[in-house]
């Protein structure tokens, strides 16, 4: 069998960075199951009764990307 050596935070560092990528996939996943579908239809309602995101004002929004991110 061959061997690599690697230093011990080396190694921390590949496993810290595989364990967290497996997380946010399953993550995404998880996201996508949670999510409901809609029809063409049920999408076009939404639009006429909420308009689209480019019509919105920022100011009524906090932005959460990191909060979802981290």
């Amino acid at each position: 069998m061959d061997k690599i050596l690697i230093n011990k935070n080396e190694l921390k560092l590949l496993i810290s960075e595989s364990v967290r990528s497996v997380i946010n996939e399953e993550r995404n996943k998880l996201f996508e199951i949670l999510l409901p579908m809609a029809s063409k239809k049920e999408l076009n309602d939404i639009i006429k009764r909420f308009g689209t995101p480019k019509s919105y004002r920022s100011k009524e929004f906090k932005d959460m990307t990191k909060w979802v991110m981290s």
